[in-house]
């Protein structure tokens, strides 16, 4: 099957769950995980940018359960059970944009997030930065599209169409611009 059409990912994959100080408590499947109000589990978001600055937006697959068809970060995941994320983030990264980059760990949070009757995300989310590491091939099976945008620009848009963005990419970025403001300017021109 050709890398760019792939299946990836499922509900009954296992993820692993934490609390709010990241020690492992067990393992549950990702629709469960995903269920209701959800049950907290390990979680990753990647922002990677291109040598001119711009950062990697993706459009999730309108066949997402969550927030399908939104604008969100690079890339988003969790590790499997088993998984350290070392090994989550590159496997990823191939899953979704058949890529490689170096990643700095920047910091995580805890957070919720409910879509409706679908779900809700329910996450200690390990947020990193990183420079792309070749040409972006998106899997279609993830990704609706993707696009780069200049930081400035992408504040623009976060003002005029909030709510065309997934909740924890407008979180994760409002933390890196306060926060790590001096991390992100070694990856991008802040706004």
């Amino acid at each position: 099957m050709n890398d760019n059409h792939r299946i990836v990912s499922s509900e009954n994959e296992e993820l692993i769950l934490v609390d709010e100080d990241d020690n492992e408590l067990g393992h549950l499947s990702k629709a469960r995980c995903h269920d209701g109000a959800g049950v907290l589990h390990r979680a990753f978001s990647l922002f990677l940018f291109n040598d001119e600055g711009d950062l990697l937006l993706q459009q999730r697959s309108d066949e997402k359960r969550l927030w399908p068809g939104f604008w969100s970060n690079s890339c988003c995941s969790h590790p499997r059970r088993g998984e350290s994320m070392e090994i989550a983030t590159a496997r990823r990264l191939s899953d979704e944009l058949n890529i490689e980059a170096a990643l700095e760990h920047v910091y995580q949070f805890c957070y919720t997030a409910t879509f409706g009757e679908s779900g809700s995300e329910n996450e200690l989310c390990h947020v990193y930065l990183g420079k792309l590491g070749g040409d972006v091939q998106p899997n279609d099976s993830e990704i609706a599209a993707v696009r780069f945008v200049a930081a400035s620009t992408l504040e623009e848009e976060l003002s005029r169409d909030p709510a065309g963005f997934t909740p924890w990419f407008k979180q994760e970025w409002r933390e890196l611009q306060v926060n790590h403001r001096e991390k992100l300017a070694r990856y991008c021109n802040p706004a």
